[in-house]
C-alpha cells in the first residue's frame, strides 16, 4: 500500500504510454461480418428510410414494442411467466384432443397421457 507522501509516485507508476496502431491486423482483427453495416447505419441516425428489420413490421408490432418497452423489468418478467403459461395450456388442450381423437402418432408425447 503507497504511502500517502507517496501517492502521486505510485499513481503516476500506473499509467501506459503505450500507443496502439489500429493498422496491425494482428491487434484488431476483420470484425464480424454485418458488424461494419450495422456501425455505419448508428452513425446517420436521422435517415428519411426505416431500418430494414423495420420495413416489415406492422403497426400492431410496432405498438406491441412499444409497449413492451415501456414495461419495467419485473412487469416484463411477469408478461413472459404468462406466456409459458398459456404455451403450457395450449400444449394440454393439444394433447387432450389428440388423446380424445384416439391420434396416436403424438400421443406417446404428450405431457398429459390419458
Amino acid at each position: 500500500m503507497a504511502s500517502p507522501n507517496g501517492g502521486d509516485d505510485f499513481e503516476s507508476s500506473l499509467l501506459s504510454f503505450e500507443k496502439l496502431d489500429r493498422a496491425s491486423p494482428d491487434l484488431w482483427p476483420e470484425q464480424l461480418p454485418g458488424v461494419a453495416e450495422f456501425a455505419a447505419s448508428c452513425k446517420n441516425p436521422i435517415t428519411n428510410s426505416p431500418p430494414k428489420w423495420m420495413a416489415e413490421l406492422e403497426s400492431e408490432d410496432i405498438e406491441m414494442l412499444k409497449e413492451l418497452g415501456s414495461l419495467t423489468t419485473a412487469n416484463l418478467m411477469e408478461k413472459v411467466k404468462g406466456l409459458q403459461n398459456l404455451a403450457y395450456q395450449l400444449g394440454l388442450e393439444e394433447c387432450e384432443y389428440m388423446n380424445n381423437t384416439n391420434y396416436t402418432k403424438y400421443t406417446t408425447d404428450c405431457i398429459c397421457k390419458g
